[in-house]
């Protein structure tokens, strides 16, 4: 079993990704384990962005590194808050602001105008040098509410409606969310590129 070192503090992350890539041979650890510093994301796209967290993580341990980075795109907002997502109402956002934030930038935009999806990106790399990272990347449809509905998820889920279940990324139970989501499609293009590569 090798050790992957995860450019993350998020334990639900961890969980997930430790369950998805023991079949592939890794174990993989969180980067708190190493006391890895958290690092500037000082790029202008997701790719960007998880490509500096992995490399960061990988330099400070050594490691093989899986970062991820994701975010909501609004058609209406070219594309904001997009790699802004978590801090979009400011430097000191929570979930709550950026949600009102969203909201009031759609104020009276029509429902087919509010179109929008989730993306991720994931960043595997197998040492700090990599010249080849593999960079797996998932979309997720959908359009965004005029009010939030649905208690379950986090950041934009309340607000985030999905066609083909007819109801809010809130509504969706977490099997369910996890089994289509962004995370997930990304997951799935990351799992097959490991299984050739690795």
């Amino acid at each position: 079993m090798q050790k992957l070192v995860l450019a993350s503090g998020n334990a639900g992350k961890l969980k997930e990704f430790q369950a998805l890539l023991h079949k592939c041979g890794f174990e993989v650890c969180p980067q708190s384990d190493y006391a890895v510093s958290s690092v500037a994301e000082t790029g202008l796209s997701f790719v960007e962005n998880a490509l500096i967290k992995a490399r960061h993580a990988s330099k400070a341990t050594g490691l093989p590194a899986l970062a991820d980075d994701s975010g909501i795109e609004v058609d209406a907002l070219n594309g904001a808050p997009g790699i802004y997502s978590a801090r979009f109402a400011g430097p000191d956002a929570n979930d709550q602001r950026n949600n009102a934030k969203l909201l009031e930038a759609l104020a009276g935009m029509p429902e087919e105008k509010r179109t929008a999806r989730y993306q991720c990106v994931l960043v595997f790399m197998r040492h700090e040098l990599d010249p080849t990272p593999i960079i797996a990347q998932g979309a997720w449809e959908g359009r965004i509410l005029e009010t939030p509905q649905g208690n379950n998820g986090f950041g934009y889920d309340p607000l985030f409606w999905v066609p083909t279940h007819h109801m809010s990324s809130a509504q969706l139970d977490k099997a369910e969310k996890n089994a289509i989501s962004h995370r997930a499609i990304a997951m799935q293009h990351l799992l097959r590129a490991l299984q050739t590569a690795v």
